[in-house]
Order: structure tokens, then sequence, then C-alpha cells
């Protein structure tokens, strides 16, 4: 007969180094989705697995297990390979607005269950609900629903997805364990795998404006991520790009959609591409939809050219409930009462776009928000941002302040301003794409 799984036995267990097994690691993950462990309970176990740490086979378990808390999408009836793209969040990252439609366009279903912002990094959901009407909260059939007919979803997380996660995550957040491998590993997982998906590839962002900053501790992170859906079957790849200066050369939600359908009608900009076609390229690979990363990229551009990604986006949009109009006509979108050039003092080659200091002044506009509850302004934020590299003459426009304060305007002007260097040199663009891992 097996003996109870008493929660103090097993937090003392990691709380002194030992590996724990799935059914404890089961326990430990169904007290938190319903409730029969207390809250300081959980966050003991948090802290221990902080602490301690946890190897391949138990952050694949705690994943399993957080994934099965709730609802595990079944898109059996949806015949077409489905694939998903993550990242983990930089500034400007709206690539998922324009990826999805473009890869859904080559054949490929993307089921893909995104976030808000919070903090410096934008969110795709807060960006996708600055088109008037567009539904992010579909129910689970609806969502089923949208990929077999559609071939895409473009949605939030639904209280039957994993649940453990929100309870976890949320003590996380007040416990200082937040920054934990084998943690943020699972939390990201068990979502990403519960959508019903075949295959994953992870856009995992280091520099200055990302969650990892340091390329060994993001290289870490991808790797661990990658090892774990492989583990479960879920074939995954993770890409490293850098995230040192915004992607593109919008930041705000109803500017960053704009730029993305700039993207879909061939407009975007090159280093947003650059990535965009990185990250596509080993979906339809994943998806056995190609079988050189050139054919593949070959098959992103001709959605381009040939209208059909676009014509995916309004398809996505108006199933949706969106305004499709905003395909067509961008300026549908939210639009600020303020607009303000910002220019530079003395010109040159681009050395520096602070991507941390753009971030912080979008979110003084009410671009983001600091904590959860926060509204967010979709009108606001900067377009035409100077990229590295580039040459700007003195007093040539280095962005343009999109507002709805006359004191926000003001105080971020200055901001902006310090954010962007100089030399009188040329400057290399960076390397955008950084490694392949899986």
């Amino acid at each position: 007969m097996n003996a109870p799984l008493f929660p103090q036995h097993i937090i003392a267990k990691k709380r002194d180094g030992h590996a724990l097994t799935r059914e404890e690691i089961a326990a430990f993950v169904r007290g938190a989705a319903d409730g029969s462990w207390a809250d300081y309970q959980l966050s003991a176990m948090l802290m221990a697995v902080f602490l301690r740490g946890m190897n391949t086979a138990e952050t694949a378990a705690l994943t399993d297990a957080m994934m099965r808390s709730g609802e595990v999408a079944n898109l059996s009836s949806v015949r077409a390979p489905k694939v998903d793209k993550h990242s983990t969040g930089g500034v400007g990252d709206k690539i998922s607005i324009h990826l999805a439609p473009m890869v859904a366009a080559c054949g490929v279903a993307v089921p893909m269950i995104s976030g808000r912002g919070l903090g410096h990094t934008g969110g795709t959901l807060d960006k996708l609900e600055s088109i008037s009407g567009f539904r992010v909260g579909l129910s689970m059939d609806e969502y089923r629903a949208q990929v077999d007919k559609v071939g895409c979803a473009l949605i939030g997380q639904t209280k039957e997805l994993a649940p453990a996660d929100k309870k976890l995550y949320a003590l996380r957040d007040v416990t200082a364990t937040v920054e934990c491998l084998p943690l943020i590993c699972a939390s990201i997982m068990c979502k990403k795998l519960a959508e019903g998906i075949d295959a994953l590839v992870l856009d995992v962002k280091f520099g200055a404006g990302a969650f990892m900053k340091d390329k060994a501790a993001a290289r870490a992170l991808a790797k661990a991520m990658v090892d774990i859906g492989n583990a479960m079957g879920k074939p995954t790849r993770a890409l490293l790009t850098a995230m040192d200066q915004p992607l593109g050369r919008a930041v705000g939600n109803a500017l960053e959609v704009a730029e993305s359908v700039a993207c879909l009608r061939g407009e975007g900009p090159a280093d947003l591409m650059e990535v965009t076609h990185a990250l596509g390229e080993q979906m339809l690979l994943l998806a056995g939809m190609a079988k050189t990363t050139a054919e593949a990229r070959a098959q992103l551009e001709k959605s381009i050219s040939s209208g059909a990604a676009l014509a995916k986006f309004r398809e996505i949009v108006v199933a949706q409930g969106g305004d499709g109009r905003v395909v067509d006509d961008p300026e549908q979108l939210p639009q600020a009462r303020l607009r303000a050039e910002v220019r530079s003092a003395t010109g040159g080659y681009v050395q520096a776009v602070g991507a941390m200091e753009i971030a912080l002044a979008a979110l003084k506009l009410g671009a983001g928000r600091v904590r959860a509850e926060d509204s967010v302004d979709h009108a606001v934020g900067f377009s035409a941002l100077v990229k590295i590299g580039e040459h700007v003459p003195p007093g040539g426009v280095i962005t343009v302040v999109h507002a709805n304060s006359e004191a926000a305007l003001a105080e971020v002007r200055a901001s902006v301003a310090q954010a962007v260097c100089f030399s009188a040199e040329p400057v290399l663009a960076p390397r955008l794409v950084d490694e392949l891992i899986g």
C-alpha cells in the first residue's frame, strides 16, 4: 500500500535536495488546482524548488501535471499540422500578429494562445484588442471550431486551461520565486502544450530589452524548454534572438498592429521581417511543409506577394468579431490626440536605441501596465523609430511620439532623445538571429 503523499513530506524531500517522483509532483500540482494544499505549503514548495532546482525528468513531470490540471484542447478534427510559436517577450515584438496568418496561409494550422503585457514587455492580446470588436476571450469550443475552419485563432488563456499555473504564478510573484528555470519552463510550456499542437517554435530573446539579459541564461532557458517539449512528444525548436533595440519601428498597441499589417503588405521593416522569416521557416519545417529553409522562405514570401497572408489576417479578424476594415485601412485603429517628432541634436550614425528606455517611455504614455489590473491606452506609443546603423542628419527625426496627454508627451520626449546614441563613424546593424537550438 502506497504511503499518503503529505505536503510536508514532499516539501521536505525537495528541501533536502532529492528528486521528486511523478506522483509527488502530481500531488503538488493537484493541491494547487483544487486547494487541498494551503498557500503557505505551496509557497514553501516553490521556494524549495527555487533553491534546489529540478532535473529534466522532474521539470517534464511538472509541466505535464500542470498541463493536465485543466482541459487539454483536442484538435484531432483539424487535419492540417498544428504548430505554434511562443516568444519570451521584448519591446516592439508584434511578430505573432503577422506571422500566424503568414504560416496559416501556407497550409499550417496555428492555434495560438497569447498573453497580456506586464511591465516593460507588450502583450499580443492588448495589441489585438486595439482592433475594434476583436474578441480574444473565445471559449474552447469556439477556439477549436475556428482553428478547424480558418486555420488560426489568436486568443487568451481560458479558465479551463492550466488552472494550476495561474495559482502558482500568482504565488511566485509574491514569494520571490519567479526567476527559477524549472518553474519558468513549466509555466510557459504547460500552456503551449495544452493548446493541442503537434510542434512548437520558441523565440527566446536576450539583451537589454529582454526578460533574459544574458545570452548564456537565455540559451539555458531555450534548451530546457526544447528538452521538455521533445520529452513530451512535441517536436520543439528554439531560436535565440537579440533584443537590444526595439523590434521594428513601432512600439505601442495600435501602432504595432499597423506595422504588422504593413508586414503583410510586403512593407515591413527589415529587422522585423528577418526574425519573422526565421521563425516561420522553422514552423514550416516542423510541420513538414518544407524540406529546406530556402523552400520555407519562398513559401512565406509567396504568402505575402500573393496577398494570401493579408487575406488570412482579415479572415481571422472578422471571425473573432473584429473590424475587418483595419486590414485595408489601419487609420481605423485608435489614433492618439497628440503627435510630436523627436529630433536629433547632433546627428550621425545610430549606435544604440535603448530598448528598455523606449519601453519605459511607452509605459509613461500609457501603452502598457505596471500592475495586472491597470488599463491600457491602445493609441499611444512611438512610430518611425530609427534603427542601429542608420545615418541621421543633424535635426533629423529619430521617432514620432503618439500621446493623449501633454504632460506625458513632454516627459517622454527628453528620455527618448537620450535613449538614442550616435557615432561619427559608420555602425554595422546587429545580428538578430543568433542560434538555433533543437
